[in-house]
């Protein structure tokens, strides 16, 4: 029989609080040994809610959620507060089609605050819940979970500065495991290095002891420390003029992120302040599973793995992913001309850009978790000669649409967007499909925008895109590629020009990007049918084949299908373009309708969205019906 765990009579975070220190910790290597058992069939991000289940128990076993407010940044990190707030039965469908999300998800649990997938927003949700709080006279407590590099964004010092202006009532809890998902980089990285290590203590001790002794429930905390808190004062590594204290936030020195004890009397301390407090939490990323400490980067967002090694499992051979054919074309590119940049937010690994960091150093930009810096450095590389391309995935390009209009179109500057994970992405679900660039790259004036449908056609697309300059968007999926080869020397691609793939007189299928090759399926099945449907790869969804679209009237229907959302999307151009011609041909649009598309298998979320082969034959077939009827 197997042994009782805690684990199984957890229930609530309620259930936490008649748990002994000791308990908790036996409790900690539990909840890891079900996130490795889980996650090697499911795949997820471990590394990082290894690294802080110690930290997600401390909270929950002082807090009283769900009133108070346990608010996660980007949500990595939360498998653990999953485990403890009731979803341990349904921990095996993590991720999965019907299962329960990666991340918090407000829908899915009262536990879970906001819809966590997107770095750096933590702290200005929690300043609204603080100034709620407030505002309406109450007491529930507020804590938010961020890591040091999601910190870096700019979003968050406009939280800090604002909480530290108002002295809100809130924690900030600071994961600082020196990872983001490459290696952390930029100057607050470097500060937080140096608090963890300097030895200039003595002028900090002084003003800290001095702040905290301001509040008379913290100075008495404080005061039960003694000889302990004398000695944590002295391994504190904040300078006299440290840039949190300046806010108006306290700041408390370096506490063990393993440490069940430590960290709930000092979490205790920070929730006795009443005012806006950072507690600094030392962890390491992937702790208790020595596969993800020795490499956290592949297990931020690993596949399923052997438990015993922690190697992948085997795949079937396939075709290379679309993001390593960009990768080496870029290097490729770059070879050629010198002037090529390649610019990312903390994904060089995630957007096939570690080749060209290796090959060129001195021309690998990654300014961490700040895309909106990212977009804007490169306006200011173009400007000054340079030829920078922009490897972000489609929807984290959301947060620096300002930068791309203004920054980058208004003034016509040689930038490249390289849109990796366009369209939908799989198990990580809503928060991270890429939905939604067709739409915002379309409405931009001066740019233009490539869909490629295969890693051909991607090479030639970036190719092109350097070789014409101007602003260009290029948008590709996750995932294998069609298994198509790649010229050593791609050429250049006429501009708004299509590629007829298939004749037919009955239908024509205008297809976007990857969409193409599910379009020509769906032809075969068409015409079984009886019914012949011309197949258009569009490549260009602007500026669009006009031509192509005039030559689809000819048919008895024009269908667009697109890997993103219908409204503003690739077909309602092809729409706008045929009334503003005067054309009145009907025309289906199938891409996502006005929904957010949830977790689970990319080919079943597609079977969902009738957009894979059948589905679209089924739309034509029905709309060939009524059209008859």
């Amino acid at each position: 029989m197997d042994e009782a765990r805690i684990l199984d009579v957890v229930r609530s975070p309620a259930d936490l609080k008649v748990l002994t220190e000791e308990e908790l910790g036996i409790l900690a290597q539990e909840i890891r040994e079900e996130m490795i058992a889980i996650t090697s069939r499911t795949g997820g991000h471990l590394a990082s809610s290894l690294g802080a289940v110690e930290i997600i128990l401390a909270a929950h076993s002082l807090l009283d959620t769900p009133k108070d407010k346990l608010v996660f940044d980007v949500g990595h990190q939360a498998y653990a507060h999953k485990l403890v707030t009731g979803r341990l039965g349904d921990f095996d469908t993590l991720r999965s089609y019907g299962g329960i999300s990666g991340f918090p998800k407000p829908d899915e649990s009262p536990y879970d605050v906001h819809p966590s997938g997107h770095a750096s927003d933590s702290l200005s949700v929690a300043t609204g819940l603080a100034k709620a709080r407030v505002l309406s006279g109450t007491d529930e407590k507020v804590v938010a979970v961020i890591g040091d590099a999601a910190l870096s964004g700019g979003m968050a010092f406009e939280a800090l500065n604002y909480m530290g202006a108002e002295q809100l009532p809130l924690v900030v809890i600071l994961n600082d495991n020196e990872r983001s998902i490459s290696r952390n980089v930029g100057a607050l990285m470097k500060h937080l290095g140096y608090m963890r290590t300097t030895a200039e203590y003595r002028d900090a001790r002084d003003s800290f002891q001095e702040l905290l002794e301001t509040k008379a429930p913290l100075g008495r905390a404080m005061a039960r420390f003694g000889k302990n808190m004398k000695e944590s004062i002295k391994q504190m590594v904040i300078p006299h003029s440290m840039m949190f204290e300046q806010l108006g936030i306290v700041c408390t020195a370096p506490v063990d992120g393993h440490d069940i004890a430590a960290l709930r009397e000092t979490l205790a301390v920070c929730l006795a302040a009443d005012a806006p407090v950072l507690m600094h939490v030392v962890t390491k990323k992937g702790a208790g599973y020595e596969p993800a400490v020795r490499d956290p980067e592949r297990f931020h967002g690993v596949g399923p793995f052997d438990i015993e090694t922690g190697a992948d499992m085997p795949k079937k051979p396939g075709a290379p992913s679309y993001t390593s054919v960009f990768g080496d074309a870029l290097v490729r590119e770059a070879r050629a001309d010198e002037r090529v940049v390649a610019i990312t937010a903390a994904m060089e690994g995630g957007t096939g850009l570690k080749p060209f960091a290796a090959a060129f150093p001195e021309r690998f930009v990654d300014v961490g978790i700040a895309e909106e810096q990212a977009v804007a450095m490169a306006s200011g590389l173009a400007i000054g000669g340079k030829k920078p391309v922009v490897a972000i995935y489609s929807t984290f390009m959301q947060r620096a649409i300002d930068q791309m209009a203004i920054d980058c179109a208004l003034p016509d500057l040689d930038v490249v967007f390289a849109l990796d994970r366009a369209g939908i992405v799989g198990e990580d679900g809503p928060t991270h499909h890429g939905m939604f660039d067709l739409v915002y790259t379309r409405m931009i004036p001066n740019m233009r925008v490539i869909a490629p449908s295969n890693e051909a056609e991607l090479a030639a697309a970036l190719h092109t895109a350097l070789a014409l300059g101007g602003p260009f968007a290029i948008r590709y999926p996750r995932g294998s590629a069609e298994g198509v080869a790649v010229p050593e020397e791609p050429p250049v691609l006429p501009v708004g020009v299509s590629r007829l793939l298939r004749e037919g007189d009955d239908v024509a299928i205008l297809a976007f990007g990857c969409m193409a090759s599910r379009a020509l399926k769906a032809a075969r099945l068409l015409a079984a049918r009886g019914i012949e449907a011309r197949v258009v790869d569009m490549r260009w969804v602007k500026p669009m084949d006009e031509e192509a679209i005039r030559d689809a009237c000819d048919t008895r229907l024009i269908v667009t299908v697109e890997a993103g959302v219908i409204a503003g999307g690739a077909g309602e151009g092809v729409c706008g373009y045929l009334a503003e011609m005067g054309l009145d041909s009907p025309v289906r649009m199938l891409g996502v309708p006005d929904v957010f598309v949830p977790q689970g298998r990319a080919d079943l979320l597609s079977e969902d969205l009738g957009l894979d082969p059948e589905g679209i034959a089924n739309a034509i077939l029905e709309t060939l019906a009524e059209q008859v009827a």
